[in-house]
């Protein structure tokens, strides 16, 4: 049965077509010839509008359950981040920005996670009981080589040992944070099980050390390979003027250009979605010669606590479906 207002538009163009017979040279079969047009120009028009309507309420329905999931991962996230493992963690909220900033970079509960150099596991407390059930956990550290090459003369035989023994130590420490850590691997040595399982990589404070010993594409390279298509790269990296020169921008002060770290993801094939300011400090020149080190929670001096931690960008980029 034809809706009703599909019915009142063909008996409207009918009307039309009857209104004046003697325009129609065909007389009678011009008319029915006419109204059988107007009834299909009608029904054509109906079918647009219901199909119009179908795909208006899909959409609707989708931005619903959209809303509903991310007020769920909130609520998820909130838990997190009130829990009592982070109690000496929590003073650095203010500045590190972990709610604005993971949802920047949609990361939720479901998602297979690979993050940058856990170290001391500031954001992997937060993203191991996050992503717990749900989602997944992959800790990337720096393969020995460029361990060699940061620390060089400092690399004694206790830091050797103790990089080497990554792979035994962490999931056990990692688990008393609240989650299980599903995999680990190694700047340059992501292996062919892992390519596209991770739904977000993500470089937080993690790319200085690599600019520095020439190993950033290496980070770059290791991201598209772990990401599913589509998959998003969240970079937050402490952050030089733009008008800083390449010697004092290279990551030996731990700083680099926001314009270098866009153009070094562009160039393996990212998508540069966008940047946010949400863990910007315009209190923070980026100047001194100590660099990073200089700033909290490195330093506790009077000029570092007036200052605050570093000025960072937060970057978004996605891998092309």
């Amino acid at each position: 049965m034809k809706p009703y207002w599909l019915t009142t538009l063909a008996a409207a163009a009918l009307l039309a077509a009857c209104a004046d017979p003697a325009s129609d040279p065909n007389g009678d079969d011009g008319l029915e010839s006419a109204a059988e047009e107007a009834m299909d120009t009608a029904a054509e028009e109906g079918e647009a509008l219901l199909d119009g309507a179908a795909d208006t309420a899909s959409e609707a329905a989708q931005a619903a359950a959209g809303a509903v999931d991310e007020a769920a991962a909130s609520a998820v996230l909130a838990a997190v981040l009130a829990d009592a493992r982070r109690d000496s963690d929590r003073a650095r909220d203010i500045w590190r920005n972990p709610a604005e900033t993971l949802a920047f970079f949609d990361v939720r509960p479901e998602h297979t996670v690979a993050e940058g150099l856990p170290g001391a596991g500031w954001y992997t407390r937060i993203l191991l009981p996050y992503t717990e059930g749900a989602g997944g956990y992959i800790a990337i550290n720096y393969p020995m080589d460029v361990l060699e090459a940061i620390f060089g003369d400092r690399m004694d035989e206790e830091r050797r040992a103790a990089a080497a023994g990554l792979e035994a130590s962490f999931p056990p420490r990692a688990a008393q944070w609240g989650g299980t850590v599903d995999a680990m691997t190694r700047f340059g040595a992501v292996s062919d099980d892992l390519a596209g399982t991770a739904d977000r990589v993500l470089y937080i404070r993690a790319l200085h050390n690599l600019a520095r010993t020439g190993n950033m594409d290496m980070a770059v390279n290791d991201a598209w390979t772990l990401l599913r298509p589509g998959g998003i790269v969240g970079v937050v990296q402490h952050r030089a003027p733009a008008d800083e020169t390449d010697e004092r921008a290279d990551g030996n002060r731990g700083y680099l250009r926001q314009a270098d770290v866009i153009a070094a993801f562009e160039a393996r094939g990212f998508v540069f979605e966008e940047a946010s300011e949400i863990n910007a400090n315009p209190n923070d020149p980026a100047d001194a010669d100590g660099g990073v080190w200089t700033r909290m929670p490195s330093s506790d001096s009077e000029e570092a606590r007036a200052i605050g931690e570093t000025d960072r960008m937060t970057l978004r980029f996605r891998k092309p479906d």
